[in-house]
């Protein structure tokens, strides 16, 4: 059986997710094209070098519709032998596509496989699918759907944590981010987006704010109590032990929608050998779970637990992780529920300050986590993201 390695990570830089964003202007294929040149030109890479392409999107629709992996490819002039396929798994898209990938390699169906993913949040506008899940009433009903900020508010409800805490949070993602990106951690993956003429339209993250503080935030109304007056008796009926729905997520402390895709390049050994690549990191472990469907954000959680166990290592023993930021509360909830330094998790900030484009986050989180292994040479580092009706997926990942 072959193992599943890293060779390359690369992302586009995050733009707002609306009409004001730098990157509203681009389309899905444009920006994926900009990092697939990349990827090829830095690894000395052929047109028909890859197999596939594994891409996560969660609004399949308009310019993000019709399989955007293989049209992506095919945009980016690769061979025309390269295939490709969109996944959905929420947010957790990314992450499976990379994951996906390197179940390819392993069951040796494929040697040399990109995965990643895209979302262009202000070109293709969240829920614009128009799904059932959250568009019908009787399916709401019988599915439990729960929007996602207020699954974020019952859990800070049920775990006792405040709105300061939430509000502290956000602000260290900020600084957090704004160092990184100051002090050029981001720098080794991120790819500038340029239009047709050459010209750089966003070189770095659109839409972090240093300047941010607990007091500013303090003043922002809370984003999902509306919506909550809905669910307070169900979630009340359901969780016994709740006393009371505590409405704690605002603008501020929540992810941001942002455009942003991303590419990692997986392969074999022989693969790499034969093509002159350096792995910087072996897949040592994967796992996707399902959680509850009103707590919907624990999946990650779940998954980063079930990961640990089936890969043989204790939480302690990983040096770095990254926590997709979907909502401060489940991001306060992660060390705990793990038993881990909150010093060790999303060490350069994460989606309250950088920005979540849905399908592509996954893949940005292993891009950044890798990166950072190697600056502070560390060896182990997991990833894990929440996504919607309990979804969670984490991977372990190694460096070599």
């Amino acid at each position: 059986m072959a193992d599943a390695f890293v060779f390359d990570a690369l992302r586009s830089p995050r733009g707002k997710g609306r009409e004001t964003g730098s990157l509203h202007h681009v389309t899905p294929a444009a920006l994926l094209k900009t990092l697939f040149d990349a990827m090829l030109a830095r690894n000395q890479l052929g047109r028909d070098a890859f197999d596939d392409v594994v891409l996560g999107c969660v609004t399949q629709v308009g310019d993000q519709g019709g399989n955007i992996a293989k049209v992506a490819a095919l945009y980016a002039g690769l061979d025309s032998r390269v295939s490709g396929i969109t996944i959905n798994r929420y947010c957790s898209s990314g992450l499976d596509a990379c994951n996906f990938a390197a179940m390819k390699l392993i069951a040796a169906a494929d040697d040399l496989v990109v995965a990643g993913g895209v979302e262009c949040m202000s070109r293709v506008a969240m829920l614009s699918d128009k799904g059932t899940f959250y568009t019908d009433p009787d399916m709401i009903k019988a599915a439990r759907f729960v929007p996602m900020g207020l699954a974020a508010d019952l859990i800070a409800s049920l775990d006792g944590i405040s709105r300061e805490e939430c509000d502290q949070y956000a602000v260290q993602s900020q600084q957090r981010a704004a160092n990184a990106r100051d002090a050029g951690y981001f720098s080794k993956s991120i790819v500038p987006t340029t239009n047709d003429k050459g010209e750089v339209l966003l070189a770095q993250d659109e839409i972090i704010r240093a300047d941010v503080t607990t007091e500013l935030l303090a003043g922002f109304e809370p984003s999902f109590s509306e919506y909550g007056r809905h669910y307070e008796k169900p979630f009340k009926q359901a969780f016994p032990n709740l006393t009371e729905l505590e409405y704690v997520h605002h603008k501020g402390n929540s992810p941001g929608m942002v455009d942003g895709a991303s590419l990692v390049l997986l392969g074999t050994r022989e693969a790499g050998e034969r093509l002159g690549l350096t792995a910087r990191a072996k897949i040592r472990g994967m796992k996707n779970v399902s959680a509850s469907e009103l707590l919907g954000l624990t999946g990650g959680i779940e998954a980063a637990k079930q990961v640990l166990a089936a890969s043989g290592v204790q939480a302690k023993d990983i040096d770095l992780f990254e926590f997709n930021e979907a909502f401060a509360s489940t991001s306060i909830k992660f060390p705990r529920d793990l038993d881990v330094d909150p010093e060790t998790v999303n060490v350069n900030g994460g989606a309250i300050a950088l920005g979540h484009a849905m399908g592509a986050t996954g893949a940005t989180l292993l891009g950044t986590l890798l990166d950072e292994m190697e600056r502070r040479d560390v060896a182990t580092g997991l990833v894990a993201i929440s996504g919607a009706a309990g979804i969670g997926t984490a991977t372990v990942i190694e460096r070599v």
